[in-house]
């Protein structure tokens, strides 16, 4: 059977390998992307180039995108030019974290036009996007499921957590806030232990063959914390966001998210300290400084 066509928009550091993954794998790519180099890298492998999110819908089947933030995801399927306006393409799949709220007003817009909407963002970072073993949490109809399956097969192990838009979304947005409240209280705790004489080493060690072993342990603090580069890959600004999304949306369901506003407080505070571009590992370096100790091997 003929492989769709698949139109990517958004190259960045997960699209970007994401979308080599799906030439390697012999699909036909048209790209869009406001960086014109990250378009050139991909036309190099045999991608087509697309002056418009509308162009990308005219030439494939299925649109796939990857973008920073809501409201540029609202502006590439509803906008002017938008994919809701593309003649081919019937599937708008969304691997962006953009909330319940704004995947469910572009499931409406689509739907207006024929297409559906699959929301589907994921989770294993630039690693995962890379060598292909992403989580995927797919919303979306059954139907839809079984056409897309093959496709985003591509890009790691995909749950289909439920049929309407947006519960993707929400499992995304609960993730992600633990992501970060692991470094913050990790931070936290490995600053108590350094203070008082212990080796950072040694104590990251005990925690991660002990009860209190989490992913920034494990991973982001021996990578990008006791090296003090703070260069994990993901970006304050961007943590911020999906934890006041997440939040937001808790608070719209009416559950209480005491230690989730609590963590969106300390992002917003690093955010503030170093920017919206420092990496969301810089929360330890905000402990180290309220604590007047380097968490450093």
């Amino acid at each position: 059977m003929e492989k769709q066509k698949i139109g990517f928009i958004g190259l960045g550091r997960m699209g970007g390998p994401m979308s080599s993954r799906l030439l390697a794998a012999g699909y036909d790519l048209t790209v869009l992307d406001v960086n014109s180099a990250a378009m050139d890298a991909l036309a190099g492998k045999g991608a087509k180039r697309a002056a418009s999110a509308r162009e990308v819908a005219d030439e494939s089947d299925i649109v796939i995108t990857s973008l920073p933030k809501p409201d540029i995801v609202l502006q590439a399927a509803l906008g002017e030019n938008g994919i809701a306006q593309g003649q081919r393409a019937k599937i708008m799949l969304d691997v962006s974290t953009t909330g319940p709220s704004t995947a469910r007003q572009v499931a409406e817009g689509l739907a207006r036009t024929g297409k559906q909407w699959v929301d589907c963002p994921v989770s294993g970072g630039i690693k995962g996007a890379t060598e292909g073993t992403l989580a995927l949490m797919v919303s979306c109809p059954s139907a839809t499921y079984e056409t897309i399956e093959p496709l985003i097969a591509n890009f790691g192990k995909a749950f289909h957590v439920g049929e309407d838009a947006g519960l993707g979304q929400v499992v995304k947005l609960a993730n992600n806030m633990l992501a970060a409240a692991a470094i913050f209280l990790t931070a936290e705790a490995m600053a108590m232990g350094v203070k008082a004489g212990v080796k950072p080493g040694v104590m990251l060690d005990i925690i991660n063959l002990s009860t209190g072993r989490n992913s920034a342990s494990q991973d982001k603090f021996p990578k990008s914390v006791l090296p003090g580069t703070f260069d994990f890959g993901f970006a304050t600004g961007l943590s911020y966001k999906d934890v006041r999304l997440c939040v937001d949306e808790s608070e719209t369901l009416g559950v209480p998210m005491v230690g989730g506003a609590l963590v969106r407080q300390i992002l917003a505070i690093t955010q503030s300290k170093y920017g919206a571009d420092s990496d969301f590992t810089c929360m330890a370096k905000l402990i180290e400084d309220w604590s007047g100790v380097e968490i450093r091997g």
